[in-house]
């Protein structure tokens, strides 16, 4: 479906749900807890990311309950296991509005889910906060997006790994899972390429299975194309087939000194059970990373660190934070801090209260929530250390607004400068 049409069709269910024609099937009463659902895979091959975001989100709820909770009331969490099987969330999904009747949901991890969930969402009038980044090809007046847009995270990264500070890279090799996050954002990032002047022939682009375990022969591939120049490795891999690409990276004693590898969905969580001392160097981006210095980081950390004490959840005082768990985080806070402005927990209301919510997050950065239901949100690269954990070392000054939309996969590929190649409706748009 074009985006206009979407656009169309979502402010038309809207207003037909304000006119009493469609159902709010998940309608809460003014009084009693708060119902919310937490729609993460607690199992399968995406468990190994997901299930600290459903820590995140339980240690947040608790917080805020133990602080008054939203209105007087108290928030009541809904915890479903979608299984990282993608038709299951838009089932889980139904029933936390439909049974559950939950006043908003938190959770997706992998765009496969969340466009599994969204019909779901439109159909009903539900709100999904989704805390990952994505291809950034989707603005859903049901969405609001905490996580990362291309500009936000993956341009800035490979125009880092070109520049003369990030190595000067000359080929890409673009390795990811295969479905809609990856091939996307490949496709971006190709056209992206290609506008400064890269041929096809340095780029290779690689894609495996979900849980996909045997990189021996994609990593010898790398090396061997390394070969005809300065290389780089973007990754696009997910979930836990990152440990086994990362111990073959070791394996085979690809140091990031000869083909460094910037990822865009590894992050403390997934480094958390590999051993990293052979990875030291290696790269990713993100927008919040558990080493900054600050406040604010720092009150998050140990937030999390006592509550998976008092809860004694697995893995102790390993357990680590990271940059989706940030976006859960600031989600949350900032649905509540709408709740209250609108006084009222009601879908519509609380869209519109939503935009231009601000929230002092962990990353040290204050974050803006946009009419184009985006965060405003700074861009990070990491290196990693042999801890697990990275040291940033390149940032944005501020905040950037997130661009959901993305001119090189609309025929627009002679116009390098993102900014001016957003058609004018879409820089105008408020979805609210």
């Amino acid at each position: 479906m074009k985006r206009r049409n979407l656009l169309k069709l979502g402010s038309m269910s809207g207003a037909l749900a304000l006119a009493g024609k469609v159902p709010f099937a998940h309608a809460q009463s003014s009084s009693g807890p708060i119902k919310v659902g937490i729609l993460h895979s607690l199992s399968g091959t995406m468990a190994i990311s997901e299930t600290s975001l459903k820590d995140t989100a339980l240690m947040t709820i608790s917080d805020i309950n133990k602080s008054g909770g939203v209105m007087g009331r108290q928030i009541q969490p809904v915890v479903v296991d979608p299984a990282s099987n993608w038709p299951l969330f838009a089932e889980k999904a139904r029933q936390l509005l439909t049974q559950d009747k939950v006043a908003c949901v938190f959770g997706c991890w992998t765009s496969v889910s969340r466009k599994s969930v969204l019909p779901v969402f439109e159909e009903l009038n539900g709100l999904l906060y989704y805390p990952v980044q994505y291809e950034g090809e989707e603005m859903s007046r049901n969405v609001f997006y905490t996580g990362a847009a291309p500009n936000q995270q993956a341009i800035p990264a490979v125009e880092y790994l070109m520049s003369s500070e990030g190595g000067g890279a000359k080929r890409f090799f673009l390795l990811g899972t295969d479905y809609v996050y990856p091939r996307t954002t490949n496709k971006i990032l190709r056209a992206f390429l290609h506008s400064k002047g890269v041929q096809d022939s340095d780029i290779q682009e690689v894609y495996t299975p979900f849980g996909h375990s045997d990189y021996q022969t994609i990593v010898a591939n790398i090396k061997t194309f390394s070969q005809g120049g300065k290389t780089t490795v973007v990754s696009t891999i997910n979930g836990d087939s990152n440990v086994p690409f990362y111990k073959e990276l070791g394996n085979q004693g690809l140091k990031a000194t000869d083909v460094p590898v910037v990822a865009f969905s590894v992050g403390e969580e997934e480094l958390r059970g590999i051993d990293t001392k052979p990875l030291v160097g290696h790269l990713a981006a993100w927008n919040y990373f558990m080493s900054v210095k600050g406040p604010n980081n720092t009150a998050f950390k140990d937030e999390f660190a006592s509550y998976v004490r008092a809860q004694s959840l697995p893995g102790g005082a390993k357990r680590v934070t990271n940059d989706p768990m940030e976006a859960t985080f600031v989600g949350i806070h900032m649905w509540k801090q709408a709740v209250e402005k609108a006084k009222s927990t009601e879908v519509d209301k609380v869209r519109v209260a939503m935009i231009g919510q601000t929230f002092a997050a962990p990353s040290g950065f204050t974050l803006t929530m946009d009419g184009n239901h985006h965060l405003h949100k700074p861009v990070m690269i990491g290196e990693i250390r042999g801890d697990g954990q990275f040291n940033v070392v390149w940032k944005t000054k501020t905040a950037i607004r997130a661009q959901p939309w993305s001119p090189f996969i609309a025929g627009n590929e002679s116009k390098p400068d993102v900014v001016s190649s957003i058609p004018s409706f879409l820089r105008r748009s408020r979805v609210a």
